[in-house]
């Protein structure tokens, strides 16, 4: 007998961070596992993990990841260490680092990309530091 169940995605800590669609923030994002944003957010985002921007998301600053899917709006500067995956509805208003890149039919992207076998991801100032 086959199961025909789909096993739930398991991130690298196990843990996941989501802003719902209706959200904004204004400011400075770090965190250390997955994140998925539906809502709208003006400032940086740095993640350990994968950073998902969903199909009605507004991102307006840059984005620091080990892994990155765009499916909604991104203005600002994308430094990828593995993957970044622009889908379909996403799209892209500025530049990108990263190790690889996939760019599917319908997305737009806008912007220069700059692919390397050794991208070092910057760390964004912590609240601490300020």
């Amino acid at each position: 007998m086959s199961k025909n169940t789909k096993e739930p995605e398991v991130t690298a800590t196990g843990n996941f961070n989501r802003i719902c669609e209706g959200t904004e923030i204004l400011g400075t994002i770090n965190t250390s596992t997955d994140f998925r944003i539906d809502g709208y957010v003006e400032g940086s985002i740095n993640s350990k993990g994968k950073i998902v921007i969903g199909e009605k998301a507004k991102i307006k600053g840059d984005i620091i990841s080990r892994n990155a899917d765009i499916l909604g709006t991104v203005e600002g500067t994308i430094t990828v260490s593995e993957l970044l995956s622009i889908k379909s509805s996403g799209v892209l208003t500025g530049n990108v680092v990263t190790k690889k890149i996939t760019i599917e039919v319908g997305a737009q992207f806008n912007g220069n990309c700059h692919m390397t076998d050794n991208v070092e991801l910057p760390t964004l100032p912590s609240a601490e530091s300020k």
